[in-house]
Protein backbone atom coordinates (compact mmCIF):
# COMPACT_ATOMS: atom_id res chain seq x y z
CA UNK A 1 0.00 0.00 0.00
CA UNK A 2 1.59 3.64 -0.73
CA UNK A 3 1.52 6.17 1.88
CA UNK A 4 -0.23 9.08 1.41
CA UNK A 5 -1.36 12.19 2.60
CA UNK A 6 -4.75 13.95 2.92
CA UNK A 7 -5.63 17.13 4.28
CA UNK A 8 -9.38 17.22 6.17
CA UNK A 9 -11.63 19.79 7.13
CA UNK A 10 -13.91 19.06 10.34
CA UNK A 11 -15.49 20.28 13.22
CA UNK A 12 -14.67 19.47 17.16
CA UNK A 13 -15.93 20.35 20.71
CA UNK A 14 -12.64 21.91 22.54
CA UNK A 15 -12.91 21.32 26.13
CA UNK A 16 -11.06 23.90 27.30
CA UNK A 17 -10.20 24.59 31.56
CA UNK A 18 -12.72 27.51 31.58
CA UNK A 19 -15.25 25.58 29.61
CA UNK A 20 -15.02 22.89 32.22
CA UNK A 21 -15.23 25.35 34.64
CA UNK A 22 -18.48 27.04 33.25
CA UNK A 23 -20.16 23.77 32.67
CA UNK A 24 -19.23 22.47 36.50
CA UNK A 25 -20.44 25.45 38.00
CA UNK A 26 -23.58 24.65 35.90
CA UNK A 27 -24.34 21.56 37.25
CA UNK A 28 -23.70 22.18 41.01
CA UNK A 29 -26.47 23.15 43.97
CA UNK A 30 -26.80 26.06 45.60
CA UNK A 31 -24.53 24.30 48.76
CA UNK A 32 -22.21 22.92 46.38
CA UNK A 33 -21.81 26.34 44.92
CA UNK A 34 -21.14 28.12 48.05
CA UNK A 35 -18.43 25.42 48.88
CA UNK A 36 -16.96 26.27 45.01
CA UNK A 37 -16.65 30.40 45.82
CA UNK A 38 -15.81 29.99 48.72
CA UNK A 39 -12.54 27.54 47.68
CA UNK A 40 -12.24 30.47 44.88
CA UNK A 41 -11.86 32.87 47.44
CA UNK A 42 -9.60 31.38 49.72
CA UNK A 43 -7.26 29.92 46.92
CA UNK A 44 -7.47 32.93 44.35
CA UNK A 45 -5.94 36.27 45.91
CA UNK A 46 -7.60 38.53 43.02
CA UNK A 47 -10.96 37.74 44.09
CA UNK A 48 -13.28 39.27 46.74
CA UNK A 49 -16.48 39.79 48.04
CA UNK A 50 -17.99 43.26 47.45
CA UNK A 51 -20.25 43.14 51.07
CA UNK A 52 -21.06 46.92 50.28
CA UNK A 53 -22.55 46.71 47.48
CA UNK A 54 -23.68 43.75 47.95
CA UNK A 55 -25.90 45.53 51.04
CA UNK A 56 -26.67 48.58 48.64
CA UNK A 57 -28.30 45.91 46.38
CA UNK A 58 -29.98 44.21 48.74
CA UNK A 59 -31.84 47.29 49.87
CA UNK A 60 -32.60 48.13 46.26
CA UNK A 61 -34.33 45.00 45.51
CA UNK A 62 -36.61 45.76 48.86
CA UNK A 63 -38.28 48.85 47.43
CA UNK A 64 -38.26 48.13 43.23
CA UNK A 65 -39.59 45.24 41.53
CA UNK A 66 -38.01 46.09 38.22
CA UNK A 67 -35.73 42.75 38.12
CA UNK A 68 -38.83 41.10 37.67
CA UNK A 69 -39.43 39.34 34.54
CA UNK A 70 -42.92 39.01 32.94
CA UNK A 71 -44.24 35.76 31.51
CA UNK A 72 -44.71 36.92 27.90
CA UNK A 73 -41.05 37.07 26.94
CA UNK A 74 -38.66 34.24 27.71
CA UNK A 75 -35.58 36.08 25.84
CA UNK A 76 -36.10 38.92 27.71
CA UNK A 77 -33.79 37.17 30.16
CA UNK A 78 -30.67 37.47 28.38
CA UNK A 79 -31.06 40.85 27.85
CA UNK A 80 -31.70 42.04 31.48
CA UNK A 81 -28.61 42.15 33.11
CA UNK A 82 -30.26 42.96 36.46
CA UNK A 83 -32.26 40.02 36.51
CA UNK A 84 -29.14 37.74 36.62
CA UNK A 85 -27.26 37.70 40.18
CA UNK A 86 -24.92 40.43 39.42
CA UNK A 87 -21.76 40.35 39.54
CA UNK A 88 -19.39 42.35 38.75
CA UNK A 89 -15.39 43.64 38.21
CA UNK A 90 -13.34 46.50 38.88
CA UNK A 91 -11.09 45.62 36.26
CA UNK A 92 -11.40 49.14 34.66
CA UNK A 93 -8.97 50.06 37.61
CA UNK A 94 -6.29 47.64 36.75
CA UNK A 95 -5.67 49.00 33.10
CA UNK A 96 -5.31 45.63 31.88
CA UNK A 97 -8.10 44.90 28.75
CA UNK A 98 -10.03 42.00 28.93
CA UNK A 99 -10.27 41.01 25.09
CA UNK A 100 -9.11 37.52 25.93
CA UNK A 101 -12.47 36.72 27.98
CA UNK A 102 -15.51 36.44 25.18
CA UNK A 103 -18.81 38.20 26.26
CA UNK A 104 -20.81 34.83 25.96
CA UNK A 105 -19.57 32.26 27.28
CA UNK A 106 -20.89 28.46 26.13
CA UNK A 107 -21.67 26.18 28.62
CA UNK A 108 -23.19 23.87 26.12
CA UNK A 109 -22.02 20.24 25.58
CA UNK A 110 -22.74 17.13 24.79
CA UNK A 111 -20.35 15.23 26.65
CA UNK A 112 -22.24 13.70 29.41
CA UNK A 113 -19.89 11.91 30.91
CA UNK A 114 -16.73 14.70 31.61
CA UNK A 115 -17.70 15.31 35.33
CA UNK A 116 -19.41 12.85 38.50
CA UNK A 117 -22.32 15.49 39.75
CA UNK A 118 -21.22 15.17 43.15
CA UNK A 119 -17.74 14.36 43.07
CA UNK A 120 -16.38 17.98 42.90
CA UNK A 121 -18.34 18.52 45.96
CA UNK A 122 -17.46 15.25 47.76
CA UNK A 123 -13.98 16.14 47.53
CA UNK A 124 -13.63 19.75 48.88
CA UNK A 125 -16.08 18.88 52.01
CA UNK A 126 -13.49 16.38 52.56
CA UNK A 127 -10.46 19.15 52.24
CA UNK A 128 -12.08 21.56 54.56
CA UNK A 129 -13.61 22.59 57.51
CA UNK A 130 -16.79 22.68 56.12
CA UNK A 131 -19.66 22.60 59.29
CA UNK A 132 -23.25 22.91 57.66
CA UNK A 133 -26.10 23.93 59.23
CA UNK A 134 -25.60 23.62 63.05
CA UNK A 135 -28.14 20.28 63.80
CA UNK A 136 -25.66 18.81 61.06
CA UNK A 137 -23.58 18.33 63.55
CA UNK A 138 -24.87 17.81 66.13
CA UNK A 139 -25.03 13.39 67.75
CA UNK A 140 -28.42 12.58 66.18
CA UNK A 141 -30.04 9.99 68.48
CA UNK A 142 -30.68 6.47 67.57
CA UNK A 143 -32.48 3.71 69.22
CA UNK A 144 -29.82 1.32 70.31
CA UNK A 145 -27.77 4.31 72.01
CA UNK A 146 -31.12 5.34 74.07
CA UNK A 147 -31.95 1.64 74.72
CA UNK A 148 -28.59 1.25 75.95
CA UNK A 149 -28.68 4.18 78.13
CA UNK A 150 -31.56 2.68 79.74
CA UNK A 151 -29.95 -0.40 80.02
CA UNK A 152 -26.97 1.03 82.22
CA UNK A 153 -29.34 2.99 84.64
CA UNK A 154 -30.88 -0.39 84.93
CA UNK A 155 -29.16 -2.80 87.89
CA UNK A 156 -27.88 -6.08 86.30
CA UNK A 157 -25.34 -8.63 86.43
CA UNK A 158 -22.36 -8.36 83.58
CA UNK A 159 -23.81 -11.34 82.31
CA UNK A 160 -27.44 -10.27 81.36
CA UNK A 161 -25.98 -6.78 79.94
CA UNK A 162 -24.41 -8.47 77.51
CA UNK A 163 -27.58 -10.66 76.54
CA UNK A 164 -29.57 -6.84 76.29
CA UNK A 165 -26.83 -5.61 74.65
CA UNK A 166 -26.71 -8.57 72.34
CA UNK A 167 -30.53 -8.22 71.65
CA UNK A 168 -30.34 -4.48 71.15
CA UNK A 169 -27.55 -5.04 68.19
CA UNK A 170 -30.22 -7.39 66.94
CA UNK A 171 -33.10 -4.38 66.40
CA UNK A 172 -33.70 -2.93 63.26
CA UNK A 173 -34.79 1.12 62.41
CA UNK A 174 -38.17 -0.04 63.40
CA UNK A 175 -37.81 -1.31 66.69
CA UNK A 176 -38.53 -5.55 65.58
CA UNK A 177 -35.87 -8.22 66.69
CA UNK A 178 -34.49 -9.10 63.23
CA UNK A 179 -33.04 -13.11 64.78
CA UNK A 180 -34.29 -15.51 67.01
CA UNK A 181 -33.47 -16.12 70.23
CA UNK A 182 -31.62 -18.84 69.28
CA UNK A 183 -29.26 -17.26 67.24
CA UNK A 184 -28.61 -14.69 70.16
CA UNK A 185 -28.14 -17.56 72.75
CA UNK A 186 -25.70 -19.47 70.10
CA UNK A 187 -23.64 -15.76 69.27
CA UNK A 188 -23.46 -15.61 73.36
CA UNK A 189 -21.38 -18.31 73.07
CA UNK A 190 -19.27 -17.75 70.17
CA UNK A 191 -17.88 -14.19 71.05
CA UNK A 192 -18.77 -13.64 74.54
CA UNK A 193 -17.89 -17.58 75.63
CA UNK A 194 -20.81 -17.42 78.24
CA UNK A 195 -23.00 -20.44 79.44
CA UNK A 196 -26.40 -18.96 79.32
CA UNK A 197 -29.37 -20.93 78.84
CA UNK A 198 -32.83 -20.22 76.95
CA UNK A 199 -35.05 -19.30 79.73
CA UNK A 200 -32.29 -16.41 80.54
CA UNK A 201 -32.89 -14.88 77.12
CA UNK A 202 -36.33 -14.53 77.30
CA UNK A 203 -36.21 -13.39 80.66
CA UNK A 204 -33.74 -10.32 79.55
CA UNK A 205 -35.78 -9.99 76.49
CA UNK A 206 -38.70 -8.94 78.36
CA UNK A 207 -36.32 -6.57 80.02
CA UNK A 208 -35.96 -4.92 76.71
CA UNK A 209 -39.04 -5.02 76.07
CA UNK A 210 -40.05 -3.10 79.68
CA UNK A 211 -38.28 -0.33 78.11
CA UNK A 212 -38.89 2.67 76.13
CA UNK A 213 -40.60 3.46 73.44
CA UNK A 214 -43.33 0.97 74.65
CA UNK A 215 -43.30 -2.22 71.83
CA UNK A 216 -39.87 -2.00 71.06
CA UNK A 217 -37.93 -5.61 70.82
CA UNK A 218 -40.83 -7.42 69.54
CA UNK A 219 -40.81 -10.08 67.00
CA UNK A 220 -43.80 -9.60 65.15
CA UNK A 221 -46.68 -7.02 64.71
CA UNK A 222 -48.81 -9.06 66.84
CA UNK A 223 -45.93 -8.72 69.75
CA UNK A 224 -45.57 -5.22 69.13
CA UNK A 225 -49.58 -4.19 69.70
CA UNK A 226 -49.96 -6.63 72.45
CA UNK A 227 -47.42 -5.01 74.30
CA UNK A 228 -48.51 -1.48 73.77
CA UNK A 229 -51.60 -2.60 74.79
CA UNK A 230 -50.93 -3.78 77.90
CA UNK A 231 -49.47 -0.69 79.07
CA UNK A 232 -52.56 0.86 78.98
CA UNK A 233 -54.69 1.58 81.79
CA UNK A 234 -57.15 -0.75 83.03
CA UNK A 235 -59.96 1.30 82.72
CA UNK A 236 -59.33 2.60 78.87
CA UNK A 237 -62.05 2.23 76.97
CA UNK A 238 -62.28 -0.97 74.22
CA UNK A 239 -58.96 -2.38 75.82
CA UNK A 240 -60.47 -5.68 76.27
CA UNK A 241 -61.69 -6.04 72.73
CA UNK A 242 -58.54 -4.51 71.65
CA UNK A 243 -56.71 -7.13 72.95
CA UNK A 244 -58.94 -9.61 71.67
CA UNK A 245 -58.65 -8.79 68.05
CA UNK A 246 -54.80 -8.18 68.44
CA UNK A 247 -54.01 -12.11 69.74
CA UNK A 248 -56.73 -13.68 67.69
CA UNK A 249 -58.28 -11.73 65.20
CA UNK A 250 -54.98 -9.31 63.32
CA UNK A 251 -54.94 -11.10 60.19
CA UNK A 252 -58.72 -10.20 59.30
CA UNK A 253 -57.99 -6.77 60.61
CA UNK A 254 -55.10 -6.43 58.30
CA UNK A 255 -56.95 -7.66 55.00
CA UNK A 256 -59.48 -5.41 55.70
CA UNK A 257 -62.27 -7.97 56.13
CA UNK A 258 -64.84 -6.32 58.18
CA UNK A 259 -67.89 -8.36 58.19
CA UNK A 260 -66.00 -11.43 59.57
CA UNK A 261 -64.57 -9.40 62.01
CA UNK A 262 -68.19 -8.10 63.46
CA UNK A 263 -69.48 -12.13 63.47
CA UNK A 264 -66.55 -13.38 65.32
CA UNK A 265 -66.49 -10.85 67.62
CA UNK A 266 -69.97 -10.15 68.33
CA UNK A 267 -69.66 -6.45 67.95
CA UNK A 268 -71.77 -3.71 65.73
CA UNK A 269 -70.28 -1.93 63.24
CA UNK A 270 -70.07 1.45 65.70
CA UNK A 271 -68.51 -0.82 68.11
CA UNK A 272 -65.69 -2.70 65.95
CA UNK A 273 -64.55 1.07 64.41
CA UNK A 274 -64.41 2.44 68.08
CA UNK A 275 -62.48 -0.79 68.86
CA UNK A 276 -60.27 -0.43 65.40
CA UNK A 277 -59.92 3.38 65.85
CA UNK A 278 -57.86 2.94 69.19
CA UNK A 279 -55.70 0.44 67.68
CA UNK A 280 -54.94 2.48 64.96
CA UNK A 281 -53.54 4.82 68.11
CA UNK A 282 -50.71 2.11 68.46
CA UNK A 283 -47.55 2.24 66.82
CA UNK A 284 -46.62 -0.28 64.61
CA UNK A 285 -43.14 1.04 64.43
CA UNK A 286 -41.70 2.26 67.44
CA UNK A 287 -38.10 2.55 67.00
CA UNK A 288 -39.36 5.14 64.43
CA UNK A 289 -39.87 7.77 67.42
CA UNK A 290 -36.21 7.67 68.27
CA UNK A 291 -34.25 7.90 65.22
CA UNK A 292 -34.00 11.55 64.15
CA UNK A 293 -33.19 11.80 60.61
CA UNK A 294 -30.81 15.13 59.37
CA UNK A 295 -33.05 18.11 58.63
CA UNK A 296 -32.47 18.91 54.49
CA UNK A 297 -33.14 22.85 54.19
CA UNK A 298 -34.09 23.59 50.67
CA UNK A 299 -32.95 27.29 49.02
CA UNK A 300 -34.75 27.92 46.44
CA UNK A 301 -32.68 29.56 43.25
CA UNK A 302 -35.15 30.86 41.30
CA UNK A 303 -38.61 33.16 42.85
CA UNK A 304 -41.87 32.77 41.32
CA UNK A 305 -44.86 35.34 41.78
CA UNK A 306 -48.19 37.21 40.24
CA UNK A 307 -47.67 40.98 39.69
CA UNK A 308 -50.49 42.50 37.55
CA UNK A 309 -52.23 39.29 36.14
CA UNK A 310 -48.59 38.07 34.62
CA UNK A 311 -45.81 35.63 36.38
CA UNK A 312 -42.82 37.42 37.08
CA UNK A 313 -39.35 35.35 37.03
CA UNK A 314 -36.50 36.37 39.67
CA UNK A 315 -33.48 34.69 40.57
CA UNK A 316 -32.40 34.23 44.63
CA UNK A 317 -29.71 37.22 44.45
CA UNK A 318 -28.53 35.67 48.30
CA UNK A 319 -27.42 32.39 46.48
CA UNK A 320 -25.20 34.30 44.38
CA UNK A 321 -22.69 36.63 46.18
CA UNK A 322 -21.06 39.89 44.16
CA UNK A 323 -17.80 39.08 43.47
CA UNK A 324 -15.21 41.57 42.03
CA UNK A 325 -11.30 41.69 41.09
CA UNK A 326 -9.06 43.08 44.18
CA UNK A 327 -7.62 46.33 42.78
CA UNK A 328 -4.75 46.45 45.09
CA UNK A 329 -3.53 42.77 44.24
CA UNK A 330 -4.71 43.88 40.37
CA UNK A 331 -2.29 46.96 40.01
CA UNK A 332 0.72 45.59 41.21
CA UNK A 333 1.23 43.32 38.39
CA UNK A 334 3.85 44.77 35.73
CA UNK A 335 3.43 43.92 31.76
CA UNK A 336 6.75 44.09 31.05
CA UNK A 337 7.96 42.03 34.69
CA UNK A 338 8.18 38.29 33.40
CA UNK A 339 9.50 37.92 36.78
CA UNK A 340 7.51 34.30 38.65
CA UNK A 341 5.50 36.66 41.13
CA UNK A 342 3.95 39.18 37.98
CA UNK A 343 3.23 35.86 35.89
CA UNK A 344 1.79 34.04 38.99
CA UNK A 345 -0.21 37.53 39.73
CA UNK A 346 -1.13 37.40 36.01
CA UNK A 347 -2.54 33.94 35.78
CA UNK A 348 -4.36 34.72 39.34
CA UNK A 349 -6.00 37.76 37.91
CA UNK A 350 -7.25 35.47 34.57
CA UNK A 351 -8.50 32.63 36.39
CA UNK A 352 -10.60 35.02 38.88
CA UNK A 353 -11.73 36.55 35.73
CA UNK A 354 -12.97 33.26 34.10
CA UNK A 355 -14.71 32.34 37.35
CA UNK A 356 -16.63 35.25 37.44
CA UNK A 357 -18.00 35.36 34.18
CA UNK A 358 -18.90 31.38 34.38
CA UNK A 359 -20.64 32.07 37.83
CA UNK A 360 -22.61 35.22 35.25
CA UNK A 361 -23.09 32.42 32.94
CA UNK A 362 -24.93 30.40 34.47
CA UNK A 363 -26.97 32.74 36.32
CA UNK A 364 -27.95 33.97 33.28
CA UNK A 365 -28.52 29.97 31.95
CA UNK A 366 -30.41 29.36 35.07
CA UNK A 367 -32.96 32.35 34.37
CA UNK A 368 -33.40 31.81 30.80
CA UNK A 369 -34.70 28.45 31.45
CA UNK A 370 -36.61 29.18 34.55
CA UNK A 371 -38.53 31.26 32.45
CA UNK A 372 -39.02 29.33 29.94
CA UNK A 373 -40.95 26.90 31.78
CA UNK A 374 -43.04 29.56 33.93
CA UNK A 375 -44.36 30.51 30.00
CA UNK A 376 -44.93 27.11 29.30
CA UNK A 377 -46.64 25.59 32.41
CA UNK A 378 -48.90 29.17 33.66
CA UNK A 379 -51.86 26.69 33.96
CA UNK A 380 -50.22 24.63 36.76
CA UNK A 381 -49.46 28.06 38.26
CA UNK A 382 -52.94 29.16 38.03
CA UNK A 383 -54.68 26.23 38.72
CA UNK A 384 -52.58 23.25 40.06
CA UNK A 385 -51.26 19.64 39.29
CA UNK A 386 -54.40 19.31 37.20
CA UNK A 387 -53.73 21.95 35.02
CA UNK A 388 -49.93 20.58 34.54
CA UNK A 389 -48.92 20.88 30.71
CA UNK A 390 -46.50 17.79 28.94
CA UNK A 391 -43.05 18.85 29.31
CA UNK A 392 -39.84 17.64 27.71
CA UNK A 393 -36.44 18.70 27.97
CA UNK A 394 -35.99 18.95 24.48
CA UNK A 395 -38.83 21.12 24.43
CA UNK A 396 -37.09 23.80 26.68
CA UNK A 397 -33.81 22.78 24.47
CA UNK A 398 -35.46 23.95 20.99
CA UNK A 399 -36.84 26.73 22.27
CA UNK A 400 -33.37 28.50 23.93
CA UNK A 401 -31.44 26.39 21.15
CA UNK A 402 -29.45 24.67 23.97
CA UNK A 403 -28.14 21.13 24.05
CA UNK A 404 -30.92 18.82 26.08
CA UNK A 405 -27.80 17.97 28.27
CA UNK A 406 -27.84 21.32 29.43
CA UNK A 407 -31.19 21.63 30.26
CA UNK A 408 -30.81 18.61 32.63
CA UNK A 409 -27.68 20.06 34.44
CA UNK A 410 -29.77 23.27 34.63
CA UNK A 411 -32.67 21.70 36.06
CA UNK A 412 -31.17 19.18 38.70
CA UNK A 413 -31.01 19.98 42.01
CA UNK A 414 -32.01 23.81 41.21
CA UNK A 415 -35.16 24.88 42.83
CA UNK A 416 -38.45 27.43 42.09
CA UNK A 417 -40.31 28.94 44.80
CA UNK A 418 -43.53 29.26 43.55
CA UNK A 419 -47.26 30.10 45.81
CA UNK A 420 -47.93 26.67 45.18
CA UNK A 421 -44.86 25.56 47.11
CA UNK A 422 -41.23 24.89 46.24
CA UNK A 423 -40.65 22.70 43.42
CA UNK A 424 -37.30 21.20 41.68
CA UNK A 425 -37.14 22.46 38.08
CA UNK A 426 -37.13 18.66 37.14
CA UNK A 427 -40.88 18.66 38.67
CA UNK A 428 -42.04 20.71 36.14
CA UNK A 429 -40.91 17.97 33.12
CA UNK A 430 -43.00 15.24 32.69
CA UNK A 431 -44.50 12.81 29.71
CA UNK A 432 -47.72 12.91 28.09
CA UNK A 433 -50.90 10.75 27.17
CA UNK A 434 -53.46 10.86 24.42
CA UNK A 435 -57.02 11.62 25.04
CA UNK A 436 -59.91 11.87 23.07
CA UNK A 437 -59.91 14.79 21.14
CA UNK A 438 -56.48 14.40 19.98
CA UNK A 439 -54.59 16.30 23.10
CA UNK A 440 -52.15 15.77 25.61
CA UNK A 441 -52.27 15.40 29.21
CA UNK A 442 -49.58 15.57 31.21
CA UNK A 443 -48.13 12.18 34.22
CA UNK A 444 -48.56 14.84 36.74
CA UNK A 445 -51.58 15.84 35.77
CA UNK A 446 -53.29 12.45 35.66
CA UNK A 447 -51.67 11.34 39.28
CA UNK A 448 -53.51 14.83 40.65
CA UNK A 449 -56.25 13.61 39.12
CA UNK A 450 -55.86 10.16 40.25
CA UNK A 451 -55.27 11.23 44.05
CA UNK A 452 -58.65 13.40 43.65
CA UNK A 453 -60.83 10.53 43.30
CA UNK A 454 -59.17 8.30 45.71
CA UNK A 455 -59.54 11.16 48.18
CA UNK A 456 -63.33 11.49 47.35
CA UNK A 457 -64.13 7.61 47.19
CA UNK A 458 -66.39 6.02 49.61
CA UNK A 459 -64.32 4.10 52.53
CA UNK A 460 -66.48 1.11 52.49
CA UNK A 461 -65.92 0.64 48.67
CA UNK A 462 -63.00 2.18 47.47
CA UNK A 463 -62.22 2.45 43.63
CA UNK A 464 -60.41 -0.27 41.87
CA UNK A 465 -57.53 0.66 38.99
CA UNK A 466 -60.34 -0.65 36.88
CA UNK A 467 -62.51 1.95 37.77
CA UNK A 468 -60.24 4.98 38.14
CA UNK A 469 -59.15 3.80 34.45
CA UNK A 470 -62.89 3.80 33.28
CA UNK A 471 -63.65 7.25 34.67
CA UNK A 472 -60.03 8.68 33.35
CA UNK A 473 -61.82 8.08 30.02
CA UNK A 474 -65.23 9.35 30.73
CA UNK A 475 -63.14 12.43 30.99
CA UNK A 476 -60.99 12.04 27.57
CA UNK A 477 -58.19 10.56 28.91
CA UNK A 478 -56.92 6.93 27.83
CA UNK A 479 -55.05 5.64 30.65
CA UNK A 480 -54.68 1.40 31.01
CA UNK A 481 -54.87 0.33 33.80
CA UNK A 482 -51.67 -1.23 34.74
CA UNK A 483 -50.58 3.01 33.93
CA UNK A 484 -52.83 3.45 36.81
CA UNK A 485 -51.32 1.29 39.04
CA UNK A 486 -48.26 2.56 38.37
CA UNK A 487 -48.96 6.17 39.30
CA UNK A 488 -51.24 4.92 42.37
CA UNK A 489 -48.09 3.32 43.04
CA UNK A 490 -45.21 6.32 42.57
CA UNK A 491 -48.11 8.15 44.93
CA UNK A 492 -47.63 5.12 48.10
CA UNK A 493 -51.21 4.73 47.84
CA UNK A 494 -52.76 1.07 48.71
CA UNK A 495 -54.33 -0.65 46.56
CA UNK A 496 -58.48 -0.63 47.07
CA UNK A 497 -58.13 -3.56 49.11
CA UNK A 498 -56.07 -1.87 51.94
CA UNK A 499 -57.91 1.15 51.64
CA UNK A 500 -61.23 0.07 52.93
CA UNK A 501 -62.58 1.55 56.05
CA UNK A 502 -65.47 1.02 58.68
CA UNK A 503 -68.10 4.26 57.85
Amino acid sequence: MKASLQLKIGQSLTMTPQLQQAIRLLQLSTMELETEIQDALDSNMMLELDEDNSQQNNSENENSDSSAQPESNTNEAVDSKDKVAEIHTSETETGLNNDTIPTELPVDSVWEDIYDNSGSFSKNLGNSEYNGFDNQDSESRTLSGHLLWQLNLTPTSDTDKAIATAIIDALDDDGYLTCSLEDILASLGDEHELEVEMDEVEAVLRLVQSMEPTGVAARDLQECLHLQLAQCAAETPWLSEAKELVDKHLHLLGGHDYNRLLKQMKLSREQLQEVVLFIQTLNPRPGNQIQESRIEYIVPDVFVRKEKGAWKVELNAENMPRLRINSAYANMIKRADSSDDNVSLKSHLQEARWFIKSLQSRSETLLRVATSIVERQRAFLDYGEEAMKPLVLHDIAETLNLHESTISRVTTRKYMHTPRGIFELKYFFSSHVGTDLGGTCSSTAIRALIKKLVSAEKLEKPLSDSKIATILADQGINVARRTVAKYRESMAIPPSNERKRLV
